[in-house]
């Protein structure tokens, strides 16, 4: 997740499973960690967040456990960069557990192990 070109790839994986809004989510979470300064910032991002990843009625939904989607929702009164941390952290593991594994095994993966696409 460190290498713009190693999250490349994973999500271009990722898509081919149909499961790249898991990584998209991680990145937006990580974007609006950025934004310390500026509230209205945080506000938009976050909900924004919401409306393309946490909203049932977005296509983009990623698959959060009722413990968690209670958390963001208390956090959504009044948003901060950390909001979604708890969601974060558990589409970062099953990522890690789910995913990456099978990435490793995929055929994307092994030309890349083999010098076959260029990072």
């Amino acid at each position: 997740m460190q290498s713009p070109a190693g999250r490349y790839y994973f999500r271009e994986f990722l898509r081919s499973e149909y499961s790249e809004e898991n990584m998209l989510f991680w990145m937006a979470c990580e974007e609006l960690k950025t934004e310390q300064q500026n509230p209205q910032i945080v506000e938009e991002k976050a909900r924004l967040i919401y409306e393309d990843y946490i909203s049932i009625l977005s296509p983009k939904e990623v698959s959060l456990d009722s413990r968690v989607r209670e958390i963001i929702n208390r956090n959504m009164v009044d948003p901060s960069p950390y909001t979604f941390d708890e969601a974060q952290l558990q589409i970062y593991t099953l990522m890690h557990r789910d995913s990456y594994p099978r990435f490793l095994n995929s055929p994307i993966y092994k030309k890349l192990c083999a010098g076959e696409i260029r990072l």
